[in-house]
């Protein structure tokens, strides 16, 4: 569909130039389903390890050929047409081909270590004494059962994209605005996205490691163990989505600067800081949905997900064609659509849990001192940009002489803020990751 119909959705969206890149894209989509699946498994025994491999794998072959490809491809661009927007078109497919050699090369790993696995799985086949043998068609059911309204309602939460360029698309056109003024504005969209992505792509985390654990303490039927893991998931997702949503708006500048060296980035600040919050609502319905569907409830995130998309598309139509805000309207209303689904997945859990979300630990004290972090690496960043000359603070060496001094004040304000004003006991510190060394750590240096 994304390959034949290239065509046709870069016109819908009205950049037809755009083609180039879904055609080149369509090939990832197929990669990504196995891919999807070999994660899944390796996951599913209760390993993360080769799926941070191959991430770690993917990305790397990502950055080299995305960057490879779209300069050879932007450059055979300007030597066919000699017309600079078939230069840019081809180039952004150069960077999709990236992202298609990345995903090759993770699914390369995946199949190599689970044929070396082969020996392991017959010895295991060896040692099953289970008489019963169920059928391809029982298994087909119950996984389409299980599967199909995780798939609906993913698909209808992230659609909001597609369905965003084509109402931002055909309503600009409307008002009478080009296509290049169009594609200028997506693609800083497009670079706001991947900032707040990059946050909220913990709790994505988050979630696929709570769905096992919650659906176990729901089989079991221990409330209590359920409700810990309720609220600690959504705890967590907080105390990094807060501070992320806080940290954007304060170093919107330097940060875009450092990562678009050399592009005109006003546009980019400016969403940026008007839709951080986005981190926030984004987290947090991401987890939600999780909790609903490791609850057995997986129809409602579903329901869930149409209702706020119905809400986000008449509040798109309403900022675009009314109030005339530009690329701005998809980034209220995308902020709007994750907030209803955060209050809808809410009341769904308070209701079939009878669980009570705690304010202080949860809200209050995260974003006190989400805020103080974010003044005092906002004051690092001016302090350092005050004293340094102007001929330093060039290029991408000069952004990170800024940025990484300003990050790394921040995350230390805000983890000592997190234990002194009691967000964070020694208990749960010791349930995160590397929790244990870094309490002997605080203790040593007696902050604990």
């Amino acid at each position: 569909m994304l390959w034949f119909g290239a065509d046709l959705f870069a016109e819908l969206i009205k950049m037809p130039l755009s083609r180039f890149a879904l055609k080149t894209l369509a090939p990832t989509v197929w990669i990504m389903a196995y891919l999807g699946v070999l994660r899944g498994y390796f996951q599913g025994t209760g390993s993360m390890v080769p799926t941070a491999v191959s991430q770690i794998l993917e990305q790397i072959v990502n950055a080299v050929v995305s960057v490879a490809a779209a300069g050879a491809l932007f450059h055979a661009g300007a030597s066919m047409s000699g017309h600079k927007d078939y230069s840019y078109a081809l180039g952004a497919a150069g960077g999709t081909i990236g992202t298609g050699a990345g995903a090759l090369t993770a699914l390369i790993f995946f199949i190599c270590l689970t044929a070396g696995g082969n020996r392991e799985r017959r010895a295991l086949v060896l040692q099953d004494r289970t008489r019963r043998r169920e059928s391809y068609r029982r298994l087909m059911y119950i996984l389409t059962i299980t599967v199909l309204p995780i798939v609906i309602s993913s698909g209808i939460y992230n659609c909001s994209n597609v369905v965003d360029n084509y109402l931002f698309g055909q309503g600009m056109a409307r008002l009478g605005y080009k296509e290049e003024v169009i594609a200028t504005s997506l693609g800083a969209l497009g670079q706001y996205q991947l900032l707040f992505n990059i946050p909220v792509a913990v709790s994505n985390a988050l979630s696929s490691s709570l769905i096992p654990a919650l659906s176990r303490s729901v089989s079991n039927r221990n409330r209590q163990e359920k409700l810990e893991r309720i609220g600690t998931s959504i705890r967590f997702s907080l105390l990094v989505g807060i501070p992320a949503a806080v940290g954007i708006t304060a170093l919107a500048r330097p940060v875009c600067n450092l990562l678009f060296i050399s592009e005109d980035n006003s546009m980019l600040i400016r969403l940026s800081m008007a839709g951080s919050l986005a981190v926030v609502f984004y987290s947090l319905s991401t987890v939600t949905n999780a909790i609903l569907q490791g609850l057995n409830h997986m129809e409602l995130p579903i329901r869930h997900a149409v209702a706020a998309l119905i809400i986000h598309v008449g509040v798109l139509e309403v900022f675009l064609m009314v109030f005339k805000l530009g690329i701005y309207s998809l980034v209220f209303a995308n902020i709007i659509f994750a907030f209803v689904m955060c209050v809808l997945n809410g009341r769904a859990i308070a209701r079939h849990t009878r669980y009570r979300q705690e304010i202080r630990k949860t809200f209050v004290l995260p974003s006190i001192c989400a805020l103080i972090m974010g003044g005092v690496s906002y004051g690092v960043y001016r302090l350092i940009y005050g004293v340094l000359p102007d001929r330093l603070m060039k290029g991408r060496l000069g952004m990170a002489v800024v940025v990484l001094p300003s990050v790394a004040a921040a995350i230390v304000v805000y983890g000592l803020l997190l234990i002194r004003l009691h967000a964070l006991d020694e208990k749960e510190l010791k349930g995160m990751p590397g929790g244990r060394k870094l309490v002997r750590l605080l203790k040593k240096i007696r902050v604990l």
